[in-house]
């Protein structure tokens, strides 16, 4: 392996900044909360999210970029008729968030949380000899 190929890994990831940027999106959406914004509950929803895809199941960028363009899409739906709460939005998302993680889960390129489980080519991706 030369110097400038990166080692994979798989499984769970969280690191310090990780933490450190959930912990300030909790203060955050408490703060939001407590000031009666009506539009707190984008913060979590989309934190969490974050942590969903970078953390546990490492969904390739293409997928978290469409389910973020969903995300706008269906916010944006729901102020156009002025609805401000976080239920529907949730309902409406999770199916979305669903499909992203199994589409990411039956590749051969999957390398999140239970890899070594689900995904029987595992080592194939860790070596690099999977083209895409």
């Amino acid at each position: 392996m030369n110097s400038t190929s990166r080692v994979r890994k798989h499984g769970f990831r969280v690191s310090a900044l990780d933490g450190a940027i959930l912990l300030l999106g909790a203060v955050l959406t408490i703060w939001l909360r407590n000031e009666s914004f009506p539009l707190w509950w984008i913060v979590p929803m989309a934190l969490g999210h974050f942590f969903l895809f970078c953390n546990v199941f490492l969904v390739w960028r293409r997928l978290e970029l469409a389910w973020a363009a969903g995300f706008v899409i269906l916010v944006g739906i729901h102020l156009s008729v002025g609805y401000t709460d976080w239920l529907a939005p949730l309902l409406f998302q999770t199916p979305i968030t669903v499909f992203v993680i199994w589409l990411q889960m039956r590749s051969p390129w999957y390398h999140g949380i239970f890899a070594r489980r689900i995904n029987p080519r595992l080592d194939d991706y860790l070596a690099g000899r999977l083209s895409h």
